[in-house]
């Protein structure tokens, strides 16, 4: 039975875990898996364009031996020139893996179903797990021990604040998301990590104060305020949000020496300043770097069986 990584829900903390120890290793000698994937190939398949996603996987197959082919929008068009469900058949017959890049989380989960090869989200409206293993493998990289650990999401309930909402819980860290009223994260997604929490000891807390979110954390995380597709709310936005902005102000409520993260790209001088994303507390290129760590321990995972 093939496996794949479509939510960090799915995932157990020991395959978190495990994860994680070899994203160690993979970091410290990528020599020693150069034919780790030798002959293997991925397609990756974006509905939306990408720096990170697109050049980490790559590389990483690279560097594991592998091979990997990109299907930009124009080219494939899923669901409009041809249905997800024969893509993933017809694509399954080629390749050993499949990255999706997509707007709709249903399309990640059509295209699991019926692909037969190891289906992996490289971004849905719902979930970005391969961005949210990499943020906690970089925040246990730098603090060593989460226990006690306080994750302050500052933004709006996105995707990605989904996904650190989900990681964050079940590796047993706690977490604090501020957003305006009206954009906090989907209550079926609080609830879940609140189950969670509830088996690990993590605390959760929403709200709508900023201040209040940062409050004692030792790391504070953003997003950009509009994602993709949101392009027509980035002005209105930019009011609801103003009070949102990682700065010096704000960060001053938060540990001394917090650490500062962001997902990319980063709209500078929005939701994060140049004197905050350039400070030495800002973690932000670590976490980009760590993508692709994290990502080649994932597609050996998946990909090898």
């Amino acid at each position: 039975m093939k496996n794949d990584l479509i939510s960090i829900r799915d995932l157990t903390l020991d395959q978190i875990n495990s994860i994680f120890k070899l994203s160690t290793l993979l970091k410290k000698n990528k020599n020693k898996f150069s034919k780790a994937l030798f002959g293997k190939t991925i397609v990756l398949i974006f509905q939306k364009p990408s720096n990170r996603t697109r050049v980490s996987f790559e590389v990483g197959m690279y560097q594991l031996g592998g091979n990997s082919l990109y299907l930009s929008p124009a080219e494939i068009n899923i669901g409009v020139r041809e249905s997800i469900k024969d893509v993933a058949k017809t694509i399954s017959r080629y390749v050993d893996g499949i990255v999706l890049r997509t707007f709709e989380h249903k399309n990640c989960l059509d295209m699991a179903q019926a692909a037969a090869v190891p289906v992996i989200n490289g971004l849905s409206d719902f979930s970005h797990p391969c961005q949210a293993l990499a943020d906690i493998f970089t925040i246990k990289e730098k603090l060593k021990n989460l226990k006690n650990v306080t994750l302050a999401y500052i933004g709006d309930g996105n995707n990605v604040c989904n996904s650190l909402l989900f990681a964050a819980t079940k590796i047993g860290m706690n977490i604090t998301v501020g957003t305006p009223k009206g954009y906090s994260p989907e209550d079926q997604v609080v609830k879940y990590a609140q189950e969670i929490a509830q088996l690990t000891g993590s605390k959760i807390k929403i709200t709508e104060d900023p201040l209040e979110a940062v409050k004692g954390a030792q790391v504070v995380y953003t997003d950009v305020w509009a994602s993709m597709g949101q392009e027509e709310e980035i002005s209105k936005r930019k009011i609801i949000f103003k009070d949102f902005q990682i700065n010096a102000k704000l960060l001053a409520n938060a540990a001394s020496g917090a650490l500062v993260m962001h997902c990319l790209p980063a709209h500078r001088g929005e939701e994060i300043t140049d004197e905050v994303m350039d400070s030495k507390n800002s973690i932000v290129f670590d976490q980009a770097e760590n993508r692709m760590h994290v990502q080649k321990a994932i597609l050996i995972k998946l990909l090898k069986g």
